[in-house]
């Protein structure tokens, strides 16, 4: 397990340090052309890192109806079960777990 966490850190290592040297490298200004003559002038990597956080953000909204149309139906789902199970009656209590009786080895 130890190995797997070690590899998973290198991945991780990996991926910001390649993160950092596109960061490094595209510092010039880029410029993004709107619709009636509006432009935003910023560095292309805050450009690019913008437009990925604003995917993911849309990303999670999308998911948000599917996620909770499925817990209200896991939920209905549920109540249908423990409506559908008997219950043990109120007097009886549960018996214990018996153990047969098995000779003991010398």
């Amino acid at each position: 397990m130890a190995v797997l966490r070690f590899l998973s850190f290198l991945g991780w290592l990996a991926v910001f340090a390649v993160l950092l040297l596109f960061a490094i490298k595209n510092t010039e200004p880029a410029t993004l052309h709107f619709y009636f003559d509006r432009t935003w002038q910023a560095p292309l990597v805050f450009i690019v890192a913008t437009s990925f956080v604003a995917g993911a953000v849309f990303g999670v909204i999308a998911c948000i109806a599917p996620i909770a149309r499925q817990r209200r139906e896991i939920a209905a789902l549920q109540k249908e079960l423990r409506v559908r199970e008997p219950s043990p009656p109120a007097g009886d209590a549960p018996r214990p777990a018996t153990v047969p009786d098995v000779p003991s080895l010398p």
